[in-house]
């Protein structure tokens, strides 16, 4: 007949949610070594004392997952198989799950100890079983079984056991990556990571609050830049205006003096000009004429009274007038000799 010696209350996870994970059963009865341990409770959703959950919904399916294996599970002492078998330490079993069923949507699994483990039970060395599983993270559904251990410290946190060799190290590896991009160090927890993405958060939400309300010394309102900008804009093209205006008068007296000293012909008058407008050009044409020598005879333009403007006719005019038969007065009334 079997025998039923273990409570279905479980005790708290000792692993965290990426792997394998273990939960606590006690032995009750001090009398007797079981056969039979329950290894999960009644599903579909199984719930540990610290809050977590997973999901059985077919409990069967792990039977023929482990009839599929063909492999005898470990009941070992504190997690051995789980902690010092992948170290290469000694991990030995106290006991094996031969078979496993379901009895009212439980799991239970017959257990065949060895000497020391039968003692350890049957002596009250070890209160409580704990049976390793795995799960998927995403959907929490329980994929199979793996062991079970003999413990004294059910609430004890043994991270170990969501390693399966390798498996375990690629786990680790991102979350390392992510404390280092937050400036932590590799022993960091994940309660220091959500307090520095807070502090992130919060820094964002200042940022973007000044963002929206900046500082007026550091900034000002675009339209108000637009008009000191167009302002500017504007009284720059004035000067920039005036400048060229002043210039152009600048080069004009001075090809104009230049041309009356003979220091230039009128025929590179253009010439000069275009030179002079050139940056640095009417300094360069200042030094150029006073060095340059005469080469034209200087204007006598200047001097030149306007014809007519006299009262008199000279000689010559007188002459000629009297060859046309025209007299003087004719010559003030309709203008000069053509």
């Amino acid at each position: 007949m079997k025998k039923q010696y273990l409570a279905t209350a479980m005790n708290n996870e000792q692993a965290d949610p990426r792997g394998s994970v273990a939960i606590n059963f006690e032995f009750k009865d001090s009398a007797a070594v079981p056969d039979w341990i329950q290894l999960l409770p009644a599903g579909p959703v199984i719930k540990g004392r610290d809050g977590r959950h997973w999901l059985l919904d077919d409990p069967q399916a792990l039977v023929e997952m482990f009839k599929t294996n063909g492999v005898d599970l470990p009941v070992d002492v504190e997690h051995a198989t789980e902690l010092k078998g992948p170290a290469g330490e000694p991990a030995p079993a106290v006991g094996w799950i031969k078979e496993i069923e379901v009895r009212d949507a439980a799991i239970w699994g017959r257990v065949e100890w060895n000497n020391d483990g039968g003692w350890m039970v049957g002596e009250r060395q070890y209160r409580y079983l704990s049976p390793v599983f795995t799960y998927d993270r995403d959907t929490l559904q329980i994929q199979r079984l793996k062991s079970a251990a003999l413990t004294n410290q059910p609430n004890m946190a043994l991270q170990a056991l969501n390693r399966e060799g390798q498996h375990q190290h690629e786990e680790d590896v991102p979350m390392k990556k992510i404390y280092a991009a937050l400036g932590l160090a590799d022993n960091a927890t994940e309660q220091d990571a959500l307090n520095a993405i807070g502090e992130m958060k919060g820094n964002l939400a200042t940022a973007a609050n000044r963002a929206d309300n900046p500082s007026l010394e550091k900034f000002v309102p675009r339209a108000d830049y637009d008009t000191a900008l167009n302002r500017a804009t504007t009284a720059e093209g004035k000067l920039k205006a005036h400048q060229a205006e002043q210039l152009e008068t600048a080069i004009t007296a001075e090809i104009d003096a230049a041309l009356k000293a003979g220091k230039i012909t009128p025929g590179t008058k253009d010439y000069y000009v275009a030179q002079c407008r050139q940056s640095g050009g009417l300094d360069s044409f200042k030094k150029f004429v006073e060095a340059a020598p005469v080469i034209g005879d200087p204007s006598t333009l200047g001097d030149k009274k306007p014809e007519n403007s006299g009262t008199a006719l000279n000689a010559e005019e007188t002459k000629i007038a009297a060859m046309f038969g025209n007299t003087a007065e004719d010559i003030k009334k309709y203008g000069a000799l053509a």
